[in-house]
Order: C-alpha cells, then sequence, then structure tokens
C-alpha cells in the first residue's frame, strides 16, 4: 500500500509540473504570443509572464514584433527599351498587429517577398534602361507605396526597399562602356575648344585695348604737337613783332639812321659772299658799284615808314 502511495503522489506531482509547464508562459520583450481557446482566437499576449487555461488555451502562433529584413530574390526585368536587367533587393517590414499577420495571410513573409519582385518587374517596365540607375529612389519608393498597400490588412508595416543590384547583360554593359568613353571624350573636346575659343577671345581683346591705347596715345602726341607748333609759331610772331617794334622807335633817335644804314650795308656784303660761295658761276647785278644808291632807297623807305606812324622824338615834333 505504501509504495502505491508513492507512486501516486509521485504520479500527481508530475501532473501538476506538466499543468503548470502548460499554463505558465513567458513573453520575451518584442514579441507577441496569439493565444487559441479550444481552437478558436482568444487574445494577444504582450511581454511579461501570462498564465494560461491547461489543455484549453494554447499558444498557436509566435510573432516577432522587431523590424524584420527579408531579402528579395533576384529576378530578371525588362525595361521600357526591352533591355532585360537581373534585379536584386531587400526590404525591411515590421509586424503592427499580431493577429491579423497570424490570420490575415498564411506566410506574410512569402508574400510580400512575392508581391515585391512583382512591383518591381512593373515599376522597371515603365522607365528606360540608362534611367534605372538614377532613379532608385523613385523607384523604391513607389515598390514601398505599393506593398504598403497590400500589405495594410496583414497587420504587417513595410518600412522601406532597397534596390541592391542592377546587372544588365555583358553586351549591354560593353555598349554602355564605350557610350560612357566617347562622351567622355566629346566634353574633352568640348572643353579644348572652349578653352583655345577664349583664349583667343582674351588675345583678340588685348589686342583691341592696345590698338586703342595706342591710338589716344597718338592722338595726344598729335595734340601736344600741335599746340607745340601753334605756341612756337606764336612766339616767333610775337618776337618778330617785338623786334619789327623795337627797329622803328631805333630809327626815331639820333644815330639810328646811320646805324641802320651800316647794318645793311653789312648784310648785303654777307649775303653776296655766300651767293659767291654757293657756286662757281653767279650773275652780278649790272649796279653792283651803286652801294650807296640802294643804301639810300632802304634809308627813305624805313624814314616813310617812321613818318607815317607819327612823330615821337622832340626834333620829330618841332620842339627848339
Amino acid at each position: 500500500m505504501e509504495t502505491g502511495a508513492v507512486i501516486s503522489v509521485l504520479g500527481l506531482a508530475f501532473l501538476a509540473v506538466v499543468v503548470v509547464a502548460r499554463a505558465a508562459t513567458v513573453v520575451p520583450q518584442q514579441a507577441a504570443f496569439v493565444v487559441e481557446r479550444l481552437g478558436k482566437y482568444s487574445n494577444t499576449l504582450q511581454a511579461g509572464f501570462h498564465i494560461l487555461m491547461p489543455f484549453i488555451d494554447r499558444i498557436a502562433y509566435r510573432q516577432t514584433l522587431k523590424e524584420q529584413p527579408i531579402d528579395v530574390a533576384e529576378q530578371v526585368c525588362i525595361t521600357k527599351d526591352n533591355v532585360q536587367v537581373t534585379v536584386d533587393g531587400i526590404l525591411y517590414l515590421k509586424v503592427l498587429d499580431p493577429e491579423r499577420a497570424s490570420y490575415g495571410v498564411a506566410d506574410y513573409e512569402f508574400a510580400i517577398q512575392q508581391l515585391a519582385q512583382t512591383t518591381l518587374r512593373s515599376e522597371i517596365g515603365k522607365i528606360e534602361l540608362d534611367r534605372t540607375f538614377e532613379e532608385r529612389t523613385t523607384i523604391n519608393a513607389l515598390v514601398v507605396s505599393e506593398l504598403d498597400k497590400a500589405t495594410a490588412p496583414w497587420g504587417v508595416k513595410v518600412l522601406r526597399y532597397e534596390i541592391r543590384n542592377i546587372m544588365p547583360p555583358k553586351d549591354v554593359l560593353t555598349a554602355m562602356e564605350k557610350q560612357m568613353r566617347a562622351e567622355r571624350e566629346k566634353r574633352a573636346v568640348i572643353l579644348q575648344s572652349e578653352g583655345e575659343r577664349d583664349a583667343k577671345i582674351n588675345e583678340a581683346e588685348g589686342e583691341k585695348q592696345r590698338v586703342i591705347k595706342q591710338s589716344e596715345a597718338s592722338k595726344q602726341q598729335q595734340i601736344n604737337e600741335a599746340q607745340g607748333q601753334a605756341e612756337a609759331i606764336l612766339s616767333v610772331a610775337t618776337a618778330t613783332s617785338e623786334g619789327l617794334r623795337r627797329l622803328a622807335e631805333a630809327l626815331r633817335v639820333e644815330g639810328g639812321v646811320r646805324a641802320m644804314q651800316l647794318r645793311i650795308a653789312e648784310d648785303y656784303l654777307s649775303k653776296f659772299g655766300e651767293l659767291a660761295k654757293a657756286g662757281n658761276t653767279f650773275v652780278v647785278p649790272a649796279n653792283l658799284s651803286d652801294l650807296a644808291s640802294m643804301i639810300a632807297l632802304a634809308t627813305g623807305t624805313l624814314r616813310r615808314d617812321g613818318a607815317a606812324q607819327g612823330p615821337t622824338t622832340p626834333a620829330a615834333t618841332g620842339g627848339h
């Protein structure tokens, strides 16, 4: 009897442990457990310690509330200009409603992967190959927008999608490299021609400025020379006028006429001597010996000029 009682007690203890183990549940942080009671949804357990009804409640689904990265397998897409490209990516999602994520779709990860592939093919087919590389951000945003609409009833939020690789065929890559090389050579030629053009423009502008400066300098030089010549002519005329005035005044004083006769005679002989030196043959005036008559003629002319100007001396004014 005692042995059977011990076995019974041990059995009850084991049963109690099993019941407690099935009833006690600890939900970790950033997780949610979906509980079914007799096969029907009962409630969702958040992080912490919970007690279930043994053999009636059971944990049907364990959902993580963390952000989950999911690989999107590479696939062949056809661009708008009929070029096949291989594209793969990665998306990030998060469960917002564990109940809908458990009962809204059989496998939300698989469903989202398939939906991401079909959406990506659709978006790639709307643009040309050259734009696929520069429109990555736009494509990512469009894929996220379409996936978000589809996954809202599942209680899952697609946070972002990133294209990792876009691989065109080898022949297309070769053609793109040739095109890129040609574009670079074209830009190099354009830059070189623009540099030469700018250099020629600068040279022409410099030559223009040089010619302008030279012409302005020449103009100023001519103006200065003309002003100098005018001032020289004016100075000569002034000096000549002053000399004639003083000569007329000298003739009016005593002894002035005799001095003038002597000067005329000296100039006459000097000029005649220079004429003799200029050549071996010269013409001698017929009245060369009549030097006195020539001096008298010049003196009479000067006297008439002095008388015409008016008396200035006491002899001329009749003073005694």
